[in-house]
């Protein structure tokens, strides 16, 4: 029969508790890099394809489209700026509005 120390003992037990606390690290953070994951492929990756459709959208306005505001104007382009465009919503009448809140073009009637 072998005889073990308590040095002995501590050290098995040592080495053993060692090698599972590093894989328990592991496990411990898969988690939270598959959240990261389904967030990033659910809500930030769409919103970002968005935002990157609508300047290419502003960028590309011209005089004379009919469009919508964020704020429900439907309106003709008369004039443009870097920061803003002149809508004209009845005869006569025209509003200017901030570029960034136009948000589509106006439907077809």
């Amino acid at each position: 029969m072998e005889v073990h120390t308590v040095v002995d003992l501590a050290y098995a037990m040592a080495g053993a508790s060692g090698e599972a606390g590093g894989s328990s690290g592991l496990l411990t953070i898969l988690p939270l890099i598959l959240m990261f994951g389904i967030f990033y492929v659910l809500l930030i990756r769409p919103q970002q394809k968005k935002a990157k459709e609508h300047r290419s959208f502003l960028e590309n306005l011209k005089k004379g489209d009919k469009v919508v505001t964020a704020g429900g104007l439907y309106g003709e382009i008369t004039g443009m700026t870097d920061q803003s465009v002149t809508l004209e919503i009845a005869d006569r009448i025209r509003v200017k509005v901030g570029r960034g809140y136009i948000a589509n073009f106006a439907p077809k009637e």
